[in-house]
């Protein structure tokens, strides 16, 4: 097996970084032209917010890491010279991301704060890490945790009627997990279509799965690790439903799919190739430890979303995973047998967990 040298992205021969990343904009345009007309004003401004923030800061960065020749003079020449050496993917790379980060906020966050977390995941995620194509983690999902965490108070979310009220998943945490009591204000229907309180792109299921389907008819994204992220996902809440007596399986499962920024993660953002593992085999990892941490921390945890923390966490084991004494492009039956009886353990732990055995 021939292993490549160079940073990621390195996917296809065919695909450049510019295809992919116009392609995976493209994508995006269901959910941002949604959001525009859910949100309005509230979410353009955060998006060009996000978008100016991310791109400037990309582009200043990576003019700080030319190295100029001592013979150019003068601080014009110097800045011409820098400015040169950046390319469009310095553009639609940020641009990406900042989009992404602004889809996963919601409406009603303080521009300061916006600001703040688009900074944050920009540079401490990337930046620091040599820019396009070295960083390890997924830059949105750096900023979106960063100020999670700092400005907890501030994630307020717009209803339909513009009111502030909880989401689904919020409204679940705090009905104890009752779903037949959350599916009383929010029906299946509602969830698929958008017409939920949520972040800004994550409410309308059916237009990310317009986005998904477009990104994966153009080799964009590989639809592996999105498969097997919302596979995991579905079968731990699955099994955790049984533990708890659920009367509606199906219903409890596609609830927690559909209810929050799951399947905009599993298609715009795990499928990131710089973040995510090189082999096939690593992704069906990758999106395994993704799918089981969220699907964790919506069970156990204190946040009723957790997406954006398994993306980081999984983030660190992605080299690990490319390792090249075991990746491999191949399959096997002991990587079958292995991520079946895998998935089985952490749903068996699922079921203890919920209280199965009591």
């Amino acid at each position: 097996m021939n292993y490549a040298k160079q940073t990621s992205p390195y996917i296809r021969k065919e695909t450049s970084v510019k295809r992919m990343m116009v392609d995976v904009l493209i994508a995006l345009l269901p959910v941002v032209v949604f959001a525009i007309y859910r949100f309005g004003w509230d979410a353009i401004i955060r998006i060009l917010l996000s978008v100016v923030i991310m791109v400037v800061a990309e582009a200043i960065g990576m003019m700080m890491r030319v190295m100029v020749h001592p013979s150019v003079k003068g601080f014009k020449n110097r800045f011409k010279a820098r400015f040169e050496k950046l390319t469009i993917n310095n553009v639609t790379a940020p641009l990406v991301s900042a989009i992404i980060f602004a889809m996963i906020i919601p409406s009603t966050l303080n521009l300061y704060v916006v600001a703040v977390g688009a900074l944050f995941g920009i540079v401490v995620a990337k930046l620091f890490f040599g820019g396009l194509g070295s960083n390890i983690f997924n830059p949105a999902a750096i900023g979106r945790v960063f100020i999670g965490l700092s400005f907890a108070s501030q994630f307020k979310y717009a209803g339909i009627d513009a009111a502030v009220g909880a989401t689904p998943l919020g409204a679940v945490k705090d009905a104890m997990l009752n779903i037949p009591t959350v599916l009383q204000d929010y029906k299946l229907i509602d969830l698929f279509l958008g017409n939920i309180p949520g972040s800004m792109g994550e409410i309308s299921a059916i237009l990310i799965l317009v986005g998904a389907t477009y990104l994966f008819i153009r080799k964009a994204a590989d639809f592996r690790v999105t498969l097997s992220m919302v596979l995991s996902f579905s079968v731990i809440i699955f099994i955790a439903a049984i533990a708890q007596g659920s009367k509606n399986l199906v219903e409890t499962t596609l609830f927690h799919v559909l209810g929050g920024g799951l399947l905009f993660g599993a298609v715009f953002m795990i499928t990131d190739p710089v973040t995510s593992p090189y082999t096939r085999p690593g992704r069906w990892i990758y999106g395994l430890m993704v799918g089981v941490i969220a699907a964790f921390i919506r069970l156990f945890g204190a946040y009723p979303e957790g997406v954006a923390f398994a993306i980081i966490i999984s983030n660190m084991f992605v080299a690990l995973l490319d390792y090249y004494k075991w990746s491999t492009n191949k399959y096997s039956w002991k990587f079958i047998i292995g991520y079946v009886i895998s998935l089985a353990a952490l749903g068996l732990v699922a079921f203890i967990g919920m209280g199965g055995l009591n």
